[in-house]
Protein backbone atom coordinates (compact mmCIF):
# COMPACT_ATOMS: atom_id res chain seq x y z
CA UNK A 1 0.00 0.00 0.00
CA UNK A 2 1.23 3.65 -0.52
CA UNK A 3 1.58 5.84 2.13
CA UNK A 4 -1.88 7.57 3.17
CA UNK A 5 -2.32 11.42 2.75
CA UNK A 6 -3.21 11.69 7.08
CA UNK A 7 -5.16 14.68 6.22
CA UNK A 8 -7.44 13.01 3.40
CA UNK A 9 -8.11 10.30 5.46
CA UNK A 10 -8.79 12.30 8.34
CA UNK A 11 -11.41 14.40 6.81
CA UNK A 12 -13.14 11.36 5.80
CA UNK A 13 -13.13 10.23 9.51
CA UNK A 14 -14.63 13.53 10.15
CA UNK A 15 -17.28 13.08 7.47
CA UNK A 16 -18.30 9.70 8.18
CA UNK A 17 -18.16 10.61 12.08
CA UNK A 18 -20.69 13.85 11.35
CA UNK A 19 -22.79 11.44 9.06
CA UNK A 20 -22.95 8.49 11.41
CA UNK A 21 -22.80 10.65 15.39
CA UNK A 22 -26.11 9.68 16.52
CA UNK A 23 -26.37 5.88 15.14
CA UNK A 24 -25.45 2.73 16.75
CA UNK A 25 -25.04 -0.76 15.89
CA UNK A 26 -27.73 -3.01 15.56
CA UNK A 27 -28.99 -4.49 18.87
CA UNK A 28 -26.14 -2.80 20.71
CA UNK A 29 -25.22 0.85 22.27
CA UNK A 30 -21.99 0.36 20.17
CA UNK A 31 -21.29 3.79 18.32
CA UNK A 32 -21.81 2.77 14.81
CA UNK A 33 -18.59 4.46 13.50
CA UNK A 34 -16.78 1.52 15.05
CA UNK A 35 -18.03 -0.70 12.58
CA UNK A 36 -16.53 1.96 9.84
CA UNK A 37 -13.36 1.77 11.42
CA UNK A 38 -12.96 -2.08 11.54
CA UNK A 39 -14.01 -2.00 7.82
CA UNK A 40 -11.24 0.41 7.11
CA UNK A 41 -8.70 -1.11 9.23
CA UNK A 42 -9.32 -4.61 7.38
CA UNK A 43 -9.14 -2.79 4.24
CA UNK A 44 -5.89 -1.48 4.90
CA UNK A 45 -4.28 -4.35 6.83
CA UNK A 46 -5.50 -5.81 3.26
CA UNK A 47 -3.14 -3.57 1.37
CA UNK A 48 -5.96 -1.45 -0.15
CA UNK A 49 -4.59 2.04 -0.91
CA UNK A 50 -6.17 5.35 0.77
CA UNK A 51 -9.47 5.44 -1.77
CA UNK A 52 -10.36 2.17 -0.80
CA UNK A 53 -9.88 3.13 2.97
CA UNK A 54 -11.59 6.41 2.48
CA UNK A 55 -14.70 4.22 0.92
CA UNK A 56 -14.60 1.29 3.45
CA UNK A 57 -14.92 4.59 5.96
CA UNK A 58 -17.74 5.63 4.15
CA UNK A 59 -19.30 2.56 2.69
CA UNK A 60 -22.67 2.93 4.85
CA UNK A 61 -23.50 6.24 4.08
CA UNK A 62 -25.29 6.85 1.15
CA UNK A 63 -27.54 3.56 2.09
CA UNK A 64 -28.08 4.79 5.73
CA UNK A 65 -27.67 8.63 5.81
CA UNK A 66 -29.02 10.27 3.15
CA UNK A 67 -29.12 8.78 0.12
CA UNK A 68 -27.40 10.03 -3.26
CA UNK A 69 -27.33 13.86 -1.96
CA UNK A 70 -24.50 12.08 0.47
CA UNK A 71 -23.18 10.58 -2.81
CA UNK A 72 -22.87 13.79 -4.25
CA UNK A 73 -20.91 15.18 -1.23
CA UNK A 74 -18.47 12.23 -1.22
CA UNK A 75 -17.85 12.58 -5.29
CA UNK A 76 -17.24 16.03 -4.89
CA UNK A 77 -15.19 15.80 -1.43
CA UNK A 78 -13.29 12.84 -2.19
CA UNK A 79 -13.28 11.99 -5.84
CA UNK A 80 -15.10 9.60 -8.60
CA UNK A 81 -13.27 6.29 -7.34
CA UNK A 82 -14.23 6.40 -3.56
CA UNK A 83 -17.64 7.51 -4.40
CA UNK A 84 -18.44 4.91 -7.18
CA UNK A 85 -17.40 2.33 -4.30
CA UNK A 86 -19.49 3.63 -1.88
CA UNK A 87 -22.13 3.13 -4.39
CA UNK A 88 -21.15 -0.11 -5.16
CA UNK A 89 -21.79 -1.53 -1.64
CA UNK A 90 -25.04 -0.02 -1.20
CA UNK A 91 -28.31 -2.08 -1.50
CA UNK A 92 -30.11 0.89 -1.42
CA UNK A 93 -30.11 4.99 -1.57
CA UNK A 94 -34.06 5.49 -1.03
CA UNK A 95 -36.20 6.09 1.75
CA UNK A 96 -38.35 3.80 2.31
CA UNK A 97 -36.39 0.88 1.68
CA UNK A 98 -37.27 -1.60 -1.03
CA UNK A 99 -38.51 -5.17 0.85
CA UNK A 100 -35.29 -7.10 2.61
CA UNK A 101 -35.12 -10.26 0.23
CA UNK A 102 -35.71 -8.03 -2.76
CA UNK A 103 -32.78 -5.82 -1.78
CA UNK A 104 -30.35 -8.57 -0.94
CA UNK A 105 -31.37 -10.67 -4.57
CA UNK A 106 -30.49 -7.44 -5.85
CA UNK A 107 -27.25 -6.99 -4.33
CA UNK A 108 -26.06 -10.56 -5.02
CA UNK A 109 -26.21 -9.70 -8.66
CA UNK A 110 -24.58 -6.60 -8.29
CA UNK A 111 -21.91 -8.12 -6.37
CA UNK A 112 -21.20 -11.07 -8.80
CA UNK A 113 -20.37 -8.41 -11.66
CA UNK A 114 -18.81 -5.51 -9.76
CA UNK A 115 -15.50 -4.77 -9.64
CA UNK A 116 -12.20 -5.97 -7.35
CA UNK A 117 -12.55 -2.36 -5.22
CA UNK A 118 -16.12 -2.90 -4.66
CA UNK A 119 -16.04 -6.56 -3.64
CA UNK A 120 -12.99 -5.96 -1.53
CA UNK A 121 -14.47 -3.22 0.49
CA UNK A 122 -18.05 -5.51 0.46
CA UNK A 123 -15.77 -8.38 1.83
CA UNK A 124 -14.18 -5.88 4.69
CA UNK A 125 -17.83 -5.01 5.32
CA UNK A 126 -19.19 -8.55 5.80
CA UNK A 127 -16.42 -10.27 7.38
CA UNK A 128 -17.19 -7.62 10.27
CA UNK A 129 -20.67 -8.41 10.49
CA UNK A 130 -20.15 -11.53 10.52
CA UNK A 131 -17.75 -11.61 13.56
CA UNK A 132 -19.89 -9.11 14.77
CA UNK A 133 -22.81 -11.63 14.69
CA UNK A 134 -20.60 -14.93 15.98
CA UNK A 135 -19.64 -12.81 18.85
CA UNK A 136 -23.24 -11.96 19.90
CA UNK A 137 -24.28 -15.69 19.43
CA UNK A 138 -21.46 -16.43 21.98
CA UNK A 139 -22.56 -13.98 24.38
CA UNK A 140 -26.40 -13.55 23.66
CA UNK A 141 -27.48 -17.00 22.14
CA UNK A 142 -29.99 -17.17 19.62
CA UNK A 143 -31.89 -14.03 20.91
CA UNK A 144 -29.33 -12.47 18.04
CA UNK A 145 -31.70 -13.21 14.82
CA UNK A 146 -34.36 -11.31 16.33
CA UNK A 147 -32.46 -8.18 15.15
CA UNK A 148 -32.24 -9.01 12.29
CA UNK A 149 -34.47 -8.33 9.16
CA UNK A 150 -33.94 -11.79 7.88
CA UNK A 151 -34.07 -13.34 10.91
CA UNK A 152 -32.17 -16.32 11.33
CA UNK A 153 -32.91 -18.21 7.95
CA UNK A 154 -32.73 -15.54 5.98
CA UNK A 155 -29.10 -13.74 7.61
CA UNK A 156 -27.67 -17.12 7.26
CA UNK A 157 -28.79 -17.55 3.57
CA UNK A 158 -27.54 -14.59 2.75
CA UNK A 159 -23.98 -14.73 4.25
CA UNK A 160 -23.55 -17.98 2.84
CA UNK A 161 -24.52 -16.54 -1.07
CA UNK A 162 -22.02 -13.70 0.01
CA UNK A 163 -19.25 -15.98 0.98
CA UNK A 164 -19.85 -18.11 -1.94
CA UNK A 165 -19.45 -14.68 -4.70
CA UNK A 166 -16.48 -14.00 -2.85
CA UNK A 167 -14.86 -17.02 -3.14
CA UNK A 168 -15.39 -17.42 -6.94
CA UNK A 169 -14.06 -13.92 -6.97
CA UNK A 170 -11.08 -12.33 -8.08
CA UNK A 171 -9.87 -11.60 -4.49
CA UNK A 172 -7.02 -13.08 -3.27
CA UNK A 173 -7.52 -12.00 0.35
CA UNK A 174 -7.04 -13.81 3.38
CA UNK A 175 -10.37 -12.14 4.83
CA UNK A 176 -12.15 -14.90 1.99
CA UNK A 177 -11.14 -17.77 4.42
CA UNK A 178 -11.95 -16.24 7.34
CA UNK A 179 -15.49 -15.10 6.44
CA UNK A 180 -15.89 -18.96 5.02
CA UNK A 181 -15.18 -19.93 8.84
CA UNK A 182 -16.44 -17.34 10.65
CA UNK A 183 -19.91 -18.69 8.74
CA UNK A 184 -19.32 -22.32 9.43
CA UNK A 185 -18.63 -20.87 13.53
CA UNK A 186 -22.61 -19.46 13.19
CA UNK A 187 -23.87 -22.30 11.28
CA UNK A 188 -22.92 -24.60 14.15
CA UNK A 189 -24.85 -22.77 16.64
CA UNK A 190 -28.55 -23.97 16.89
Amino acid sequence: MTRMDTKRYGDALLFALDLHANQVRKGSKTPYIAHLLSVSALVIEDGGNEDLAIAALLHDSVEDQGGLIVLDAIREKFGDHVANIVLGCSDSFTEPKPPWRERKEKYLEHLRVADHDIQLVSLADKLHNARSILRDLQTKGNQTWEKFNGKKEGTIWYYHALADIFSASDISSPMCEELNQTIKSIDSFG
